[in-house]
């Protein structure tokens, strides 16, 4: 399952004497995912006591370079570490001119695997556009557990957000009724978990349905960063158990915002309120905002279940009721 989000850097533009710039971790079971990769992110992850071997991807929302001057960096620690498993990693076009160079100069050497993976306007439909409206999303990465999918958002330049999202798993395993039809306990219980029929030594045939709940979703997060307010962010939130959405400014600033291709805090607020979200996690504070409890605050105002991220400090996805 998605257990925590970790954010590693926090600040918009640039780092600040309490945030580093934007980079955010997302964790499963025995793998994680990085959102952005500023400057000094690698110092977070180490920090933050993550592994760099259990890093399946890396993602990329555009090319500004406090989403990802720390990339470089990033990619030489896990050669020095001796990786030798793919990584994904997923971002707009240019990404791969980025890395050619930078080898190109001595400044990276890759001894693993890469999978670049560069996402451009043309990989989306007819309906979707730079301007965030709605489109297909595009399925960049899938493992046994997760997928993630993307859609472009609004900003100055070509950007694009992401939704993490846990596979459907199977319904809760009903033991009471197990045992009532005289299954023995063990490896047949598994079985059924795993959707599959058994055949009891009497001849009977048990399917996973006589003894297994519904299907459950999976728990999903979606991460929106850099952005206007777009049809695209809501879609990617769409009933997202957490939603990380930029608040770089506050409503008196609103048209900074939108001149710089970003978001309020109610904007945010707003976003997570029209996609059904379970929960909001502002982050990306203009550096103007030392202290940015105006943001959360205004945020609450819209949608009280905002939490606003902080270095380091580790979030629990939970399943919590839905929000009308």
């Amino acid at each position: 399952m998605i257990t925590k989000i970790i954010p590693l850097g926090t600040s918009s533009g640039k780092p600040t004497l309490t945030r580093n710039v934007s980079a955010t971790a997302i964790l499963g079971e025995g793998e994680w995912w990085l959102f952005d990769c500023g400057e000094g992110t690698q110092m977070q992850i180490v920090r933050a006591g993550l592994s760099f071997h259990r890093l399946a991807g890396i993602f990329i929302t555009h090319l500004h370079g406090d989403h990802f001057n720390g990339l470089a960096g990033l990619l030489s620690t896990l050669g020095l570490n001796q990786r030798e498993h793919e990584l994904t990693l997923v971002g707009p076009p240019g990404l791969g001119e980025y890395l050619d160079l930078v080898r190109r100069l001595r400044i990276l050497y890759l001894n693993f695997p890469l999978r670049l993976r560069e996402v451009s306007q043309a990989d989306f439909g007819t309906g979707s556009s730079d301007e965030g409206l709605p489109g297909n999303p595009l399925l960049v990465y899938e493992s046994e557990k997760y997928t993630v999918i993307t859609l472009p958002l609004d900003h100055r330049l070509f950007a694009l957000g992401y939704r993490v999202q846990e596979r459907t798993r199977p319904g809760r395993f009903n033991v009471a009724r197990a045992r009532e039809l005289g299954i023995p306990e063990g490896p047949l219980y598994g079985q059924l978990q795993r959707g599959f029929d058994i055949r009891l030594p009497d001849g009977r045939v048990i399917h996973p349905s006589d003894v297994l709940g519904p299907p459950r979703p999976g728990k999903a997060v979606a991460y929106c960063l850099d952005t206007r307010p777009c049809a695209n962010a809501v879609e990617l939130s769409r009933q997202a158990h957490y939603l990380i959405h930029e608040a770089t400014y506050t409503e008196d600033l609103i048209d900074e915002a939108h001149l710089y291709g970003h978001s309020t805090a109610a904007q945010a607020a707003r976003t997570a309120r029209l996609a059904g979200a379970e929960r909001l996690l502002i982050t990306h504070f203009s550096s103007r905002f030392p202290d940015a409890k105006p943001l959360l605050a205004e945020a609450r105002a819209i949608f009280p279940a905002t939490t606003m991220a902080e270095e380091l400090v580790e979030i629990e996805v939970k399943v919590e009721h839905r929000h009308g």
